[in-house]
């Protein structure tokens, strides 16, 4: 609750009568402190805070008292939103930011000075890639990339360049490659370097990161914890003085969630467990029908392959919701053709959301990267990125037999010189 104000211009026995401007702006505000607590938490736009005393919001801003001052230092609704995703996680604190691009900045400026170097995943999310070579990089902090499975290349790295910070996604976007998060802690402890998890793929439920020491989680909130595809924020989990600093820097920086997101994803968490599990359900499903599928070469799904002792780090048998699976035989135009002939699944750039979403990583989430850059992580032109949403599997299974079926006719229906012309090998 807000502390309790004698500041009520609309009220006739505390102040006089006033003019109809006056009585148009402060009408109805600033009421008296309620005997009631609503069943949901509220959205507060509130710019700015006032108290009756000067003293306590001389402590508010000094941070010795709890309490609000300004917006950009902090919201009752995003606090709400911050206390879930931490309860989640089972960290001390989180703190959420305007974007999920912003919360990656935000940890890895944390860690980072003139300098340091960093150690990271080398299929991350392409974005995350980008703001290493061409943010951080000009800041003079130096990035090698590494397969982040190959554990003892890993260790290698770390022992040669000495980083400040490892960066790792628990399933990688988009080939869903699972990190051995316990593993990667540990290399990190031997040589004091930290650890952040980007989490999103994941989401709480099924892995906490944090429980096996990484220092901090971060999320994509436009995605699972949101779910609706109607807001776009980002959170960061960690101990409480990690979140204290970060919250030191972004009321310098300025990258808060606006309370109406923060409420918007807060309504999403409610239903996370139950979203969550049926779309992991329906993945799973999906994922075994296209490994069987003549059109498909290769499908990329946890719940495919052995995940050796990366498997102790879930929760439960699920393995998410995303898949990967490259198309046989195809380029960018069967990629196109693909995308173009599906009807219930929506070609979007993002996911998480309760509709069934694809997306073509060359064009869209690894556009930064060159084609040489992609290859070498294993993402061709013949990639498509899955999101699987809440519809029955069954229909979904169908808009992809119906897609599959008219990339193969249009592919019988070209002369074979150019077909084969196509994929670079004529």
């Amino acid at each position: 609750m807000l502390p309790s104000s004698n500041h009520d211009a609309a009220n006739p026995t505390s102040a006089p009568a006033r003019g109809l401007a006056t009585r148009a702006v402060h009408a109805g505000e600033r009421p008296a402190r309620p005997d009631f607590t609503p069943t949901t938490m509220p959205i507060y736009p509130a710019t700015a805070y006032i108290y009756d005393e000067a003293t306590i919001q001389d402590a508010v801003f000094g941070n010795e008292r709890p309490g609000y001052v300004y917006s950009r230092y902090g919201n009752p609704t995003n606090r709400a939103l911050e206390e879930a995703v931490a309860d989640l996680e089972g960290t001390e604190g989180a703190l959420a930011y305007g974007s999920g691009m912003a919360a990656v900045h935000a940890a890895i400026l944390s860690q980072v000075q003139a300098g340091s170097r960093i150690v990271a995943a080398r299929d991350c999310y392409g974005a995350t890639s980008a703001v290493l070579n061409n943010v951080f990089a000009t800041l003079g902090v130096t990035t090698t990339f590494v397969d982040i499975l190959d554990l003892d290349r890993l260790e290698a790295v770390v022992a040669e360049v000495k980083p400040r910070l490892i960066t790792c996604e628990t399933i990688s976007n988009p080939l869903v490659r699972v990190t051995d998060i316990p593993a990667v802690v540990e290399i990190g402890r031997r040589h004091r370097a930290k650890v952040m998890v980007d989490n999103t793929f994941a989401t709480p439920v099924l892995v906490n990161p944090s429980r096996f020491g990484a220092h901090l989680v971060v999320h994509s909130a436009t995605k699972y914890l949101g779910g609706h595809g109607d807001v776009t924020g980002g959170v960061i989990a960690a101990a409480e003085d990690v979140v204290a600093e970060l919250h030191e820097l972004n009321k310098l920086t300025g990258a808060v969630l606006g309370p109406f997101e923060a409420w918007l994803t807060l309504r999403g968490i409610k239903t996370l467990p139950l979203r969550f599990q049926r779309q992991c359900a329906s993945a799973a499903i999906v994922a075994g029908w296209l490994d069987s599928h003549p059109g498909v070469e290769r499908v990329y799904y946890p719940g495919l392959t052995a995940l050796g002792a990366a498997t102790a780090q879930f929760n439960g048998p699920e393995r998410g919701a995303m898949l990967s699976f490259d198309l046989k035989d195809a380029g960018k135009p069967e990629a196109f053709q693909f995308m173009e002939a599906l009807n219930l699944c929506l070609p979007a750039t993002t996911l998480g959301d309760v509709y069934s979403l694809v997306l073509y990583p060359p064009i869209s989430s690894h556009r930064a990267l060159t084609a040489e850059q992609r290859a070498e992580i294993g993402i061709h032109d013949s990639l498509i990125r899955l999101s699987v949403g809440i519809e029955d599997v069954e229909d979904i299974i169908a808009d992809l037999e119906h897609a599959l079926a008219a990339v193969a006719a249009g592919s019988r229906s070209r002369p074979v010189a150019t077909a084969t012309a196509e994929r670079g090998l004529g």
